[in-house]
């Protein structure tokens, strides 16, 4: 059994209308979610003999995301063994600050939304930025290139370098790719 909490307002999202989300997940993964609106404690469990060992692992990435923001069809990608969920806590860098949080947050998401869309459009990864975190989900291949790009923006750099690390992560991991096909022999 696993217990985790999230957000009481986001309660309403891991639920869905009439339990549609919640029952979702449930047939998807043969997880039982116990909800307790009240506190937002997420407890899950699995009948004995699960099929899958890691699907525990990815019913809790799964709650968490909707804990973080993403919509739960975007959480739901993370079923996907390929697929990972990065959190990055702004508090553990800037304490609570709440100031330096915010200004943070508004540099990753950008005027009209502008810089996450181009981090998303270019590394194929999903951001999301909610209370104190940013968590992005994707392919692991694609996660490490937009977390580069929000770390340079953590870090103050202007975007222009932000972006060009992003470019340079990109390339690599690519030339890397590259390289295992030709290992592999594929």
């Amino acid at each position: 059994m696993i217990r985790i909490r999230i957000p009481k307002e986001r309660i309403g999202a891991l639920i869905g209308k009439e339990g549609s989300v919640k029952s979702k997940i449930e047939r998807l993964t043969g997880a039982n979610l116990k909800v307790d609106s009240k506190t937002g404690e997420i407890e899950i469990s699995f009948p004995k003999g699960t099929e899958d060992p890691l699907m525990p692992m990815k019913v809790e990435r799964i709650v968490r995301a909707i804990g973080r923001g993403f919509s739960p069809d975007k959480a739901l990608d993370l079923l996907a063994d390929d697929y990972v969920l990065e959190i990055i806590d702004l508090r553990a860098i800037f304490g609570d600050n709440k100031n330096a949080i915010r200004r943070i947050k508004g540099r990753i998401i950008g005027e009209g939304g502008k810089a996450r869309l181009y981090i998303e459009r270019r590394t194929g990864a999903k951001i999301s930025v909610y209370g104190h975190t940013v968590s992005i989900i994707g392919k692991y291949y694609n996660v490490i290139p937009a977390k580069e790009a929000i770390m340079a923006l953590i870090e103050g750099k202007s975007h222009a370098a932000a972006y060009r690390r992003m470019e340079r992560e990109i390339a690599q991991l690519k030339e890397a790719q590259f390289a295992e096909k030709r290992l592999l022999g594929e």
